[in-house]
């Protein structure tokens, strides 16, 4: 684990959430000022903050997952939303029931941003059997639309596809991305909705500061008990009666707000919205507010002067709880999380976790005090976080895995850290520290080329002492590309918890060539690209201790070296041309 500081906003001893009431007049330029301040200050995580894991709950059946949902009706069931349209419903304990529906009419392309993005149940959903879905229609434009549960809403599970009623539609045509894709009920019983701000670098035509558009906003709607209109206006909405500004907006100036949501305790509003090429920033909005909130896209993105033309006094803009900096334009992007507040990791209590959909890095803030970030790993692909009935948090990849959110707090140690490093001979160096132990059985160490599959390779006891202990596994593979780590730790008991995933890029394999060079398992790996005939192994004094025919044989080749001591020796490969040699050592 390490940490960074990923924050905009830190006062020591005022709380940030009060900055408004005891400063009405100048919060604003103060989170300015402290963002500013902050982003120059390099912190260690503190002690107290957990340490998350992602397990594999579903990895089979899914297409494209790209967010879920529950319905509130004391079913425990939990619905998988997928991008290409169809909605797959699951029990409490992720067994598969069936399709739930396949939403018509949903425009989708393979790596594109269009599709079905989110879905929502009524919170009356027991009784009436509604529920809502946010997509992109056949043309391109953004639609809300309502469907009702076939039969009855505690026992059905599927839904009536015949049922469907387009509620709103924004156009949204000209470009295929910035389309936002969260729905959500607030506890004020009104449909919350965001919306990207058209696609096309830097808002080319301003939607998100266009009071006339519905793009780049948050929007909040009334869908209940609305008689033949499709919705009505929830008349505390903050532009009802302003001229120039539609009465469906909450709030604006949102580049990207793909994935948000609410505290489910509190009702504070986090926002995880999508920068162009510096900046992603999550932003916030507590429950107390009454709308009317400017988030400053394309004026600003993140803290950053953007396009300040026609813009307003700095001051009037509502600036990010938190930002990171995006060093590769296009590889990175915010997801926005939730706050836990679930009942079996009481550590990670009151935490709101975002994640990058690219680089896997989960981003942990203190919802009560939002301005360290501690940074953490995790899989690649996060494209939403979800609670379940009971609290508990996760996390959709689009990858087609689900993993449950979980914390190293049960077993009897502490995991103080975990890393992994690709040293120059090509193996991987693996740390771990642990603050205590007590009745630890071993540690498995895992890896995997896809993110979401692991094999052992590794087993190393446990030490058990009371003041913790340092632990060191070099693992030696022939891949090349991004592999994930994690420790499995094991108490007598049998029980087990994993660790933080580690990333490492592992670099090409030279040709020809031994990998890695320093052996420590008694086999040695030869790869073999050009063509050959004899190898040979020659110590210090160039005697050939080993001599194998490989004519006509590439790729790689395992030769068992327990025979020969430890030391160093020259590897040959030759044919009636040419030969190549390398040293290597043996442990």
């Amino acid at each position: 684990m390490r940490a960074t500081l990923l924050t905009v906003l830190q006062l020591r001893i005022i709380n940030p959430k009060h900055m408004s009431e005891l400063y009405p007049r100048h919060h604003k330029l103060l989170r300015i000022f402290f963002s500013l301040f902050s982003l120059f200050v390099l912190i260690t995580s503190a002690s107290s903050q957990p340490t998350i894991t992602f397990n594999s709950t579903v990895s089979s059946g899914l297409t494209l997952p790209i967010d879920m949902a529950n319905a509130g009706d004391g079913t425990g069931r939990n619905y998988i939303v997928q991008q290409q349209g169809t909605i797959r419903v699951y029990d409490d304990a992720f067994n598969f029931l069936g399709n739930f529906l396949t939403v018509s009419d949903v425009s989708y392309v393979m790596n594109g941003e269009r599709g079905l993005l989110s879905m929502a149940f009524d919170p009356d959903y027991a009784t009436n059997g509604f529920f809502y879905v946010y997509y992109t229609n056949l043309g391109g434009d953004l639609e809300l639309a309502r469907y009702q549960v076939s039969g009855d809403p505690l026992t059905s599970n599927t839904a009536d596809a015949g049922s469907k009623e387009i509620l709103l539609t924004i156009e949204h045509s000209s470009q295929s991305n910035h389309n936002g894709g969260k729905l959500l009920f607030g506890d004020d019983g009104y449909l919350y909705f965001a919306t990207g701000d058209g696609g096309g670098a830097g808002d080319p035509t301003n939607n998100a500061q266009n009071g006339n558009s519905l793009l780049g906003k948050m929007l909040r709607i009334d869908v209940t008990n609305t008689g033949t209109d499709p919705y009505l206006i929830p008349p505390s909405n903050p532009y009802v009666g302003v001229a120039g500004v539609l009465d469906e907006i909450w709030a604006m100036g949102l580049r990207n707000p793909f994935r948000w949501s609410f505290d489910s305790q509190t009702g504070d509003m986090w926002i995880g919205d999508v920068g162009q090429g510096d900046w992603e920033e999550i932003n916030f909005t507590p429950a107390s507010s009454t709308g009317g909130e400017n988030y400053g896209w394309r004026c600003y993105e993140g803290n950053a002067t953007e396009n300040t033309s026609g813009c307003s006094a700095m001051s009037n803009y509502d600036f990010p709880v938190s930002v990171y900096p995006n060093p590769n334009p296009g590889q990175s992007a915010v997801t926005g999380g939730v706050v836990y507040r679930g009942s079996t990791y009481t550590s990670l209590q009151g935490y709101y976790m975002a994640a990058d959909v690219y680089s896997g890095e989960i981003f942990l803030i203190d919802a009560d005090n939002p301005g360290l970030a501690d940074v953490q790993s995790g899989p690649t692909f996060i494209v939403s976080f979800a609670e379940t009935e009971d609290g508990e948090v996760y996390a959709v990849s689009l990858s087609g895995t689900i993993y449950a959110v979980t914390v190293n707090e049960v077993l009897p140690l502490r995991l103080i850290n975990f890393s992994a490093q690709l040293q120059n001979d090509g193996r991987v160096e693996l740390n771990w520290k642990t603050a205590s132990e007590e009745n630890v059985r071993d540690f498995e160490l895992e890896f995997s080329t896809d993110g979401a599959n692991y094999q052992k390779f590794g087993t190393v006891a446990a030490t058990n002492r009371p003041d913790g202990s340092n632990y060191q596994f070099y693992h030696a593979i022939s891949f090349n590309g991004k592999a994930a780590y994690r420790l499995k730790m094991t108490d007598i008991d049998g029980r087990s918890e994993y660790s933080n995933i580690v990333f490492v890029n592992i670099t090409g394999i030279t040709k020809n060539f031994v990998y890695p060079s320093i052996i420590t398992n008694r086999t040695m790996a030869v790869f073999v690209n050009d063509s050959f005939t004899t190898l040979e192994v020659i110590n210090s004094s160039g005697a050939v201790l080993i001599r194998r025919n490989i004519s006509g044989t590439t790729g790689k080749i395992d030769i068992p070296v327990n025979s020969i001591g430890s030391g160093v020796y020259i590897v040959q490969l030759k044919n009636d041309m040419s030969r190549i040699t390398q040293k290597i050592f043996i442990q």
